[in-house]
Order: C-alpha cells, then sequence, then structure tokens
C-alpha cells in the first residue's frame, strides 16, 4: 500500500436533529433558538421548542401541538368568533420547568399577540396547554379588557375551562377573601397584576356560572363592556336586574358558602369546554378577516404568574 495514498473513513453526511420550518417570529422576552416542531393540521397554530429543553421539553411542545387545534376550537366556542394564525415557544420561562414560570404574550389581539411564550411543564403537558389558552384567550379578545382585572380573571377562567383546572395553583381568589374582600365588582382595576382584583373576578364569574351564565356567554359579553366595563354592568347585562344588586347578592352567596373561598371556583360552576380533537382541518377561509382589529393594540397585559411569584 502506497504510503501516499492512506485509507480514510467514509465521512456520512449528518442527519438533521430537527425539521426545519418557518422562521420564528419575535418572541416578547426569550433570546435562544427556536427549534420548529410543527404546525397543527388546521395551519393555526406553530410550535416551537428550546431544544436546550431536551426531551421532556420537546414532549412538552409536542403534546401542544397536538392539543392546540383543541384549544384554539375551544376558544373559537368561548368567545364566538374565528381566531387567526399564532405562533408559540416552550422554553424555561422565569428558568422554571414545572408551569409557574407562567405565559406572556404583548397586545391583545392576532397582529400583535399572535407570539406567545410558555413556560415547560415536564412531564405534565395539560399545563403547556393552559398557559397558552390564557394567551391566546387575550388574543380573542381583540384590544378590549388588556391589562385590565376583569380581562385577566377571563383568560385564567378560560385556561381553566379547556384544561380541567390545570394552573389550581394560580389560584387567587383565596387570596382576595383573606385580604377582606375588597370591592372590584363596582369598580375595575386598572392592572392584571392584583391578585385581590383578580381573585375577586375570579370568584365572581364563579358565581355567575354557577347561575348557569356558561363562559360563552360572559365572554363576549365582558369584551363587548371593553376595558371601562365592570363585573356590575355584566351581571345587569346578562340577568336583567340592576347592577347596584351586582355586589350585594354575590356577597350574600359567599357568605353563604359553608367553607368559604379555597380556590378560583368556590361555587363549582365551571363546566369544562366539551370540544373534539381536531385533525385533518383546513386552515379556516375567514382567518384574516376575523383576526383584524379595530386599532392596535398597545402591550398592556403583563406576564402570567402565580400570585406571589416575582418575575426573574
Amino acid at each position: 500500500m502506497s504510503p501516499n495514498h492512506p485509507i480514510k473513513a467514509t465521512r456520512k453526511k449528518k442527519k438533521p436533529t430537527h425539521p426545519t420550518g418557518p422562521a420564528a417570529p419575535q418572541w416578547p422576552s426569550y433570546k435562544g433558538t427556536s427549534q420548529f416542531v410543527g404546525t397543527s393540521p388546521s395551519g393555526r397554530v406553530t410550535v416551537y421548542v428550546d431544544p436546550s429543553l431536551a426531551q421532556p421539553g420537546l414532549q412538552n411542545a409536542q403534546d401542544l401541538l397536538n392539543d392546540a387545534d383543541r384549544v384554539a376550537t375551544a376558544n373559537d366556542a368561548i368567545f364566538g368568533t374565528t381566531g387567526g394564525p399564532v405562533s408559540v415557544v416552550v422554553f424555561a420561562l422565569g428558568n422554571a420547568t414545572d408551569g409557574t414560570g407562567g405565559a406572556d404574550h404583548m397586545g391583545c389581539d392576532y397582529t400583535t399577540g399572535a407570539a406567545i411564550e410558555v413556560d415547560a411543564s415536564f412531564g405534565n403537558s395539560a399545563r403547556v396547554s393552559a398557559l397558552f389558552e390564557a394567551e391566546l384567550s387575550e388574543c380573542s379578545m381583540n384590544g378590549n379588557l388588556c391589562g385590565e382585572s376583569t380581562g385577566e380573571a377571563l383568560s385564567r377562567w378560560c385556561a381553566a375551562s379547556v384544561s380541567n383546572n390545570a394552573l389550581s395553583d394560580f389560584a387567587t381568589a383565596p387570596q382576595w377573601a383573606q385580604d377582606g374582600m375588597p370591592d372590584f365588582v363596582n369598580k375595575t382595576d386598572s392592572t392584571d397584576q392584583n391578585a385581590d382584583s383578580t381573585g375577586c373576578g375570579m370568584a365572581f364569574l364563579s358565581w355567575m356560572m354557577s347561575q348557569g351564565y356558561t363562559l360563552d356567554k360572559i365572554a363576549p359579553a365582558m369584551v363587548a363592556l371593553g376595558d371601562a366595563g365592570t363585573l356590575a354592568q355584566l351581571y345587569a347585562n346578562l340577568t336583567s336586574d340592576a347592577a347596584s344588586n351586582a355586589w350585594p347578592k354575590f356577597q350574600n352567596a359567599i357568605q353563604a358558602l359553608p367553607n368559604g373561598v379555597t380556590s378560583d371556583d368556590p361555587f363549582g360552576g365551571a363546566k369544562p369546554v366539551q370540544v373534539s380533537r381536531v385533525t385533518g382541518a383546513k386552515p379556516p377561509a375567514t382567518a384574516a378577516k376575523a383576526a383584524k382589529a379595530t386599532a392596535i393594540c398597545q402591550p398592556k397585559s403583563k406576564r402570567l404568574l402565580p400570585p406571589n411569584r416575582k418575575v426573574a
């Protein structure tokens, strides 16, 4: 064998470790690599993941991809509209991998809010779906209720309804009760970061649902009222009773609870949104029209977090 012609091993071409896909959008905070996982059968939800989370994170992302159309269809049913396309990235938001890092997006519509971030929740993908719905529901508010206590309570109820309350540790109503039950029925708090005002909204909507007013009736009515709307006005519009009766009747109902306020659904009014898993669906032809906002929504909403957790 000639020394001038050494035998060399044949190099095999490396196979790509993940599928190629559309370029990721600019995320609200995530700056890492966005690994494309896939697009849902309807074409409405495109999922990415932080590859550094390895198999547990990828499993969360794949489970979200498989569940995304069910969540989007349930969200449409709640608001009575057809949402637009969104992208979502699963990563260790707030350095957490148990869902407590919460979720985030920008504006509350499908134009400025279509890039959604959700915390990974290793071994419990239902929490990832719930976090996704919390932000998706705010997009369906179409610029209304964004950054308001009413909108925050509604989005958390939407998340609970599609996930069998997978975010029970995010509950704020018990804290509201412990803090003396301040009245956020007759006034709306212009923040989504106050556990007392959010908690009041959660308990009030639980009461309304226990009276037979389902979430798909409540959500459109709240959106129609807009930022300045109050829960008392919601009560008046749905019941035809005077708005002034909302707070005293709600308080009487609270006092009658045998165990007090121990969860976000103290009246047991929740009824899960029943939607069959969607497979092989085509993108809705009217999605672009339904997604348009009357005005560009300024990003007033803040990151969804459990009570007492600080932004990392």
